[in-house]
């Protein structure tokens, strides 16, 4: 197809794809003359991912490394969740103090060596937000965050494909750029259905 089909089957503006492919996100299509190139079913695939990642907020530079780890996956699974991690996690902040979250994981399983350092230094970045806010997790409360976390965790990894890498990289990258909005979204309902279990439903 030419790129003003790729354009209305997909529906991104042909001046956005031609963005995107000087951006490096969308690779090539087909060279079939000096000024035309043939795209197919990848292409509009990519710009669906592409569309998805940056109307949830991924920048154009984390797009990039997002799409970087679905190009060139790796072969093992483990390795693969870290690479998928770290095209969305910010670089380590090495004045962080990391004591109190390698405290915190300890409840997730977590021992040293298990995981990339950025995502821990994402745990101490948040922590010292609370603690600049003078905001303190309550200690009952903890526990039962560690606990869900590691419930959903478990649900997410035992649902990774196998048949190929591409597909492993493909859930793991989009499950966690894609989803987690879902989560807060739903946090914050379960909180207000259990706010008018609690207090009472608002009055009319």
């Amino acid at each position: 197809m030419r790129i003003s089909e790729l354009s209305a089957q997909a529906g991104v503006p042909v001046p956005t794809i031609k963005y995107y492919l000087r951006e490096g996100l969308l690779p090539e299509g087909e060279r079939s003359a000096p000024t035309q190139a043939a795209y197919g079913e990848a292409h509009v695939e990519r710009l669906r991912v592409i569309r998805a990642l940056i109307a949830s907020g991924v920048s154009i530079a984390e797009t990039r490394r997002v799409i970087g780890a679905l190009d060139a996956p790796h072969e093992s699974a483990h390795a693969l969740l870290g690479a998928a991690h770290s095209a969305i996690t910010p670089e380590p902040d090495d004045s962080l103090d990391l004591t109190a979250a390698s405290d915190v994981v300890e409840g997730l399983g977590w021992k040293p060596g298990m995981c990339d350092e950025a995502v821990l230094h994402e745990v101490a970045r948040a922590l010292r937000g609370l603690e600049s806010a003078g905001f303190e997790v309550p200690a009952a409360t903890m526990p039962i965050y560690l606990k869900s976390i590691r419930d959903i965790a478990d649900a997410e990894i035992a649902g990774v494909p196998t048949e190929s890498a591409e597909a492993a990289v493909r859930y793991v990258v989009l499950g966690s750029v894609l989803v987690e909005p879902l989560l807060l979204a739903l946090r914050r309902v379960a909180q207000q259905v259990a706010s008018a279990e609690a207090f009472g439903p608002p009055a009319e």
